[in-house]
């Protein structure tokens, strides 16, 4: 495929993914214009496709998305973080230490340097350990394949969770206004969130073009300030450029450099899903949430896309995305001291024999 020109790959990699991407509607499928891109984009890439989105055009999506959380986000998802604070701290802490030893086990166990195990396992968001990865010694094109191999397995999953979870009760939802009249408040929208963009790398917060929008728009929508408006077509188009930015970074050559450790990867990653499903389980026995919600607020990254497939089923978006910003925060936190113990302290099994 690295030898067909630009516009045919572009042309397959549409036509593709709409066709992939109806299906998924027809069926129900949470989250189906995000996973259908997403899944042509890993054959895509895998095949030498060329093509790629523009870090640009990923973030404004992402700010896009963070106006749609914003519409969720409310004064009343504070109460149960603060009243039930222990136990959300617990499972703060708890994934911490299970993505900690997910990598300590994966570096002990395989052939990767300590500090690319270690924040190819950090369950942050996937663009903010990729961007911190590099300085900290740890080579960037096998944290990214990690990031968002593990993206694509939570996603896949979380999808397929939300739409067992819905039943049949995912055909009875309200048909879907694509294409409603715009008024002020839209334009209003789309500047907050190219602000957000603009602002996140210059005040160096990780994954700001979608945490800025997400938090000032919030606070602006849930005081009567401004409504935000998010039409359904600009929502489907963000969740494509998501889904492709994830999809096309499964190259055939850092698929190759992984190749030795995947079945490593693979079994850190799986893992982890079953320590956080725990963890779901947990939460709703002892905060009376339901599975499906409880399962996207502890699911191991990433931001963005977990938000996706809220926002498409029947879960409390602004719970799952209160956990996830703070498990985030608290990653982006403790993740270089983490790295650092990780490579001091996993010897390669291979090396210790």
């Amino acid at each position: 495929m690295e030898r067909m020109a630009p516009a045919g790959q572009w042309f397959i990699l549409v036509v593709a993914s709409l066709v992939l991407g109806i299906i998924f509607q027809t069926f129900h499928v949470p989250a189906a214009l995000l996973l259908g891109p997403m899944i042509i984009g890993v054959i895509m890439g895998l095949l030498g496709a060329s093509v790629r989105i523009h870090p640009l055009f990923f973030k404004i999506s992402q700010g896009i998305l963070g106006c749609m959380i914003a519409q969720s986000l409310s004064p009343s998802i504070l109460p149960p973080l603060l009243n039930d604070w222990p136990l959300v701290l617990m499972v703060l802490v708890a994934t911490l230490l299970a993505s900690g030893l997910s990598g300590w086990l994966l570096v002990r166990f395989s052939q990767l340097p300590g500090p690319t195990g270690a924040w190819g396992s950090s369950p942050g968001g996937a663009s903010a350990m990729v961007a911190m990865a590099g300085d900290f010694g740890a080579d960037v094109r096998l944290v990214a394949f990690m990031q968002y191999l593990r993206v694509l397995f939570v996603a896949t999953a979380a999808a397929f969770v939300a739409r067992m979870a819905m039943g049949d009760s995912a055909s009875l939802a309200a048909a879907v206004v694509w294409f409603p009249p715009l008024t002020w408040r839209f334009f209003a929208t789309l500047f907050l969130a190219l602000a957000g963009v603009w602002l996140g790398p210059r005040l160096r917060i990780p994954s700001g073009a979608l945490l800025l929008p997400a938090v000032v728009g919030a606070v602006l929508h849930s005081t009567g300030t401004v409504t935000l408006e998010v039409p359904e077509w600009l929502l489907a188009m963000a969740y494509t450029l998501i889904g492709w930015s994830v999809g096309l970074r499964f190259t055939r050559p850092i698929f190759k450099l992984a190749l030795r450790t995947l079945p490593q990867m693979i079994a850190s990653i799986i893992g982890l899903m079953l320590i956080c499903g725990g963890m779901a389980w947990v939460l709703t026995k002892l905060l009376g949430v339901d599975m499906l919600t409880a399962y996207l607020a502890t699911s191991p990254g990433g931001l963005d896309t977990v938000a996706i497939i809220a926002a498409g089923s029947h879960a409390d978006l602004g719970f799952v995305m209160a956990m996830q910003t703070l498990r985030l925060i608290t990653i982006l936190a403790t993740g270089p001291a983490m790295a650092r113990f990780i490579s001091r302290s996993a010897v390669p099994a291979s090396s210790s024999t």
